[in-house]
């Protein structure tokens, strides 16, 4: 009986040892910045992916309904082409930098909350996480820039479906359907002398029934929403990489102030 005692005492001990350290490395978690990682990954993915598509789309209404000559659109071909690759650079950029912000939050919330007695912060470390929040904030901006600039397509295809959307509507006075139409040379995607340059009417419609239309319509849209996901992921990064410096720099100072 003594021995069996003894041995669910050592045994309830070891289960405790091993709560205490499951809570002790749950402490550690950077949970904004796990936080902030996915939804960066996930922005990222939706802009970079839906964006991707939602180009080639346009570059096809484009030149089946607007723009007959190719000349006229050669240029905004290579402009559409080129921000495909940069989409392909940007969705690269932002796995690694996001695997890295990820790393460099386990790294200053093990620092800040002090799992390891022995750990000491070291000026190279609060280099670096100076550098990330200052980097972090760049880009943060940056991405504001890019969620604007994604909103302009949504708000030119918009504009198109909302048109049909009228003719199409019974309560519509109109005198004549031809009368309607939609120019995207006004928004200079394509040269004044670009033919035919407009879709009126009957043609406008046809346009709006498209699969090319609906998908691209569609796939702005959520791109835009990926933009705005990556803009608070990195709000999120921000917060993050600011408190975690800045209570890293009180450390050092606490330290070189408690040195004899």
């Amino acid at each position: 009986m003594e021995t069996t005692s003894e041995e669910n005492l050592e045994q309830s001990q070891d289960n405790k040892g091993c709560f205490e350290c499951c809570i002790k490395c749950l402490g550690g978690v950077p949970y904004a910045s796990l936080v902030a990682t996915i939804l960066c990954f996930s922005g990222v993915a939706l802009f970079c992916g839906c964006g991707h598509v939602a180009l080639t789309g346009t570059v096809t209404i484009l030149e089946n309904h607007f723009s007959k000559i190719t000349s006229d659109h050669a240029m905004l071909t290579d402009v559409i082409q080129l921000m495909q690759y940069v989409i392909y650079g940007i969705a690269s950029f932002f796995f690694l930098y996001g695997i890295i912000l990820l790393a460099e939050g386990f790294y200053t919330t093990s620092a800040v909350k002090e799992l390891h007695s022995e750990f000491k912060t070291t000026i190279c470390g609060r280099c670096i996480s100076g550098m990330f929040v200052f980097l972090t904030y760049i880009l943060g901006v940056a991405w504001l820039g890019v969620f604007g600039f994604s909103a302009v397509p949504v708000f030119l295809f918009y504009n198109m479906w909302s048109t049909c959307a009228a003719m199409r509507s019974p309560v519509a006075n109109l005198t004549s359907v031809d009368s309607i139409c939609v120019d995207v040379r006004q928004y200079g995607i394509i040269p004044w002398n670009a033919t035919p340059g407009k879709a009126c009417g009957i043609t406008l419609s046809d346009i709006c029934n498209t699969s090319e239309f609906y998908l691209s319509y569609h796939l702005y849209i959520v791109a835009c929403a990926g933009a705005g996901a990556t803009v608070i992921a990195l709000l999120i990064y921000m917060m993050a990489t600011t408190y975690n410096f800045a209570v890293l720099k009180f450390k050092s100072r606490e330290d070189c102030c408690t040195k004899f």
